[in-house]
């Protein structure tokens, strides 16, 4: 498909969609009616398992990578626009949301629940900046040591060249910033959909083997790809 195909099919998706918001036709319907067929699907799998305000929640963010690729954002767009996104999600604890001390929810259980813990955020953000044209090898979620919250926990980090610093998108520090000004981090191991590292430092770590090595990450995987959905036992929409 061609940029220019990519631009007509998103300002007419547009032009469609005032049209019909003039015309009064129901919201959620008309931004449904702005996307394409696949997209369409998957919002009435997640209307039918978790609601209209996690139907909207999933259009939002077709949408936005719609017009990401359509428009040619540049790299620092892409970026900006996923952190934001996700981040005005709600923050919670597996345990209370999912009935599990550890779980790694895919993109739309996190909008279909409306809020997820940090690993949530992480890898939702992963895989719209790759659905978005960002390269695996620029990408990896890093499990670090919170040390304010002396907690774990899970950021991605941007690489712009292979031996360059990271920038950190991140749910606790909704700013952008360079490894290197996260002093509040401490590295323990990062992955991409291709490899595993232990890290020893805020650059690149020593190679580990394959991503598959982590069960969590293999189990994510199998979700997405038969786009099976686990309902939360918590509805953070009432």
């Amino acid at each position: 498909m061609t940029i220019f195909s990519l631009n007509k099919r998103f300002w007419h998706s547009i032009l469609f969609l005032l049209i019909l918001l003039c015309s009064g036709i129901n919201y959620q319907q008309t931004l449904a009616d702005a996307i394409d067929t696949k997209d369409r699907q998957l919002v009435e799998l997640v209307q039918a398992k978790y609601g209209s305000r996690a139907a909207r929640r999933v259009i939002d963010w077709r949408l936005l990578i719609h017009r990401a690729l359509s428009e040619k954002w540049s790299h620092k767009q892409i970026l900006d626009a996923t952190n934001n996104f996700f981040n005005r999600l709600i923050y919670i604890e597996d345990v209370q949301l999912w009935g599990k001390s550890n779980y790694w929810a895919s993109p739309v259980e996190f909008l279909g629940a409306g809020g997820g813990d940090c690993k949530s955020f992480s890898i939702a953000k992963y895989f719209t900046l790759r659905e978005m044209g960002i390269s695996d090898e620029s990408l990896r979620l890093i499990y670090v040591k919170a040390v304010r919250f002396n907690r774990f926990h899970m950021v991605v980090a941007d690489y712009a060249t292979p031996t360059s610093m990271p920038v950190i998108l991140d749910n606790i520090d909704p700013v952008i910033k360079p490894a290197n000004l996260r002093t509040d981090l401490v590295p323990v191991y990062s992955f991409n959909g291709s490899h595993l590292w232990l890290m020893k430092a805020k650059g690149q770590g020593q190679l580990a083997g394959s991503s598959d090595r982590l069960s969590l990450w293999s189990d994510l995987q199998t979700r997405i790809n038969a786009q099976n959905m686990n309902k939360p036992i918590l509805n953070l929409d009432n």
